[in-house]
């Protein structure tokens, strides 16, 4: 894993703005609050309690959370590829919806991706399901903020997960090139 150089913004808690919700990198304590989060939110692929206090250890630069009165609302995993370290792929994100917070998942993914731009990321990465309507528009609304074209592909086709019963293609979505503003 490529290791980056914070700014400010990735260090320093970001308001977002109704009912006090804050932008903050993670904690490894954080990890059972988005663990749950994920085993409570369909159509995510499910990892150990381990697996995200880990992350949150190793990879927080590259993640997010969001925190209403110091309650875990939101969460996002990403990092900076190693043998493409301006190239910035998230890979996990889920918001609770109970909170009534508009365009929370939205602002999140927002938040995280500027800050790597920021940080020398030129390109944008995840990969998301076909039928995953919402997600794909959040990813196309960052390009054409941006000016810049989204390439799409298969990364991994469905047949690689054949252990998996029912798992989809895993479609590339590349965003970039990307400038800080």
């Amino acid at each position: 894993m490529t290791t980056t150089m914070p700014t400010p913004a990735a260090t320093e808690p970001n308001t977002a703005g109704k009912k006090g919700t804050v932008f903050r990198p993670p904690v490894p304590q954080d990890g059972p609050a988005v663990w749950r989060m994920v085993e409570d939110t369909p159509g995510l692929d499910s990892n150990s309690l381990y697996y995200y206090s880990l992350w949150f250890r190793d990879f927080a630069d590259g993640s997010l959370v969001a925190t209403v009165d110091d309650e875990l609302v939101g969460f996002l995993t990403g990092y900076r590829r190693p043998e493409e370290p301006e190239t910035y792929f998230v890979w996990q994100t889920a918001v609770n919806p109970r909170h009534g917070i508009p365009f929370l998942g939205v602002k999140l993914f927002q938040e995280a991706a500027d800050q790597q731009v920021a940080n020398g990321a030129r390109y944008v990465e995840a990969t998301v399901s076909a039928e995953n309507k919402a997600i794909i528009m959040v990813l196309k609304q960052y390009a054409k903020k941006h000016s810049v074209p989204v390439e799409t592909r298969v990364l991994f086709p469905s047949s690689l997960f054949a252990d998996s019963e029912g798992h989809h293609d895993e479609v590339l979505y590349r965003i970039g090139p990307l400038t800080a503003s």
